[in-house]
């Protein structure tokens, strides 16, 4: 799940920023302006903006979906799941913000500190801005509400599926399981492949 989430996470903001690349070389025009309109630039912020809550609204779907499945397995299930989302997070957050940090930095080192913009090792280092801000400004620092919200809303679904088991017995709280699972496994794959960046689309 941690590691999904950092994909999609990071894929939805590498989309956004190639839609609006593209819509940049084919409406701004600065070789006869000294600087772009403001509907233009109002465009770019609605691209991106509207790629990120595209890309914001699966992973949440799929988050919460997959935290009513995991919670209706079995209750030791979902501690075990907990336990392990908390560590691989921590570890994951931790590596994202130092290597994206650590790439930005990079570009920065060879643009201020050795003026060398426009070289081949500046154009080396603009994995810092395509990668590395994703890592350190996206991904990275929204694990913690996921990590957050997984374990508060999860504690409550654990409540409603162990009173639904002593209810109406395991098998129906294994059928809404399979079927929770089902609906976040839909929006994963959306959160990929919806957001793919696709030519001339």
């Amino acid at each position: 799940m941690i590691y999904w989430f950092t994909g999609a996470s990071t894929q939805a903001v590498t989309t956004g920023a190639y839609r609006a690349v593209e819509f940049i070389k084919r409406h701004i025009k600065l070789d006869s302006a000294a600087a772009a309109s403001v509907a233009d630039s109002k465009r770019v912020v609605e691209i991106c903006t509207q790629y990120a809550q595209k890309g914001m609204l699966n992973i949440f779907i799929a988050v919460f979906f997959a935290t009513l499945s995991f919670s209706f397995i079995e209750p030791f299930f979902f501690i075990g799941y907990l336990m392990s989302i908390a560590t691989f997070g921590l570890y994951q957050a931790i590596f994202m913000a130092n290597a994206g940090g650590a790439w930005d930095n990079a570009k920065k080192i060879v643009e201020v500190e050795m003026k060398q913009k426009g070289t081949p090792l500046h154009d080396a280092t603009v994995i810092g801005d395509t990668v590395g801000d994703p890592f350190k400004d996206t991904s990275s620092v929204a694990l913690n509400p996921v990590i957050k919200f997984t374990t508060l809303f999860g504690l409550l679904a654990v409540e409603l599926a162990v009173q639904l088991t002593a209810s109406q017995g395991e098998g129906l709280a294994h059928v809404l399981a399979a079927a929770f699972f089902a609906v976040s496994f839909f929006f994963v794959y959306r959160s990929f492949y919806g957001m793919r960046i696709r030519a001339g689309a």
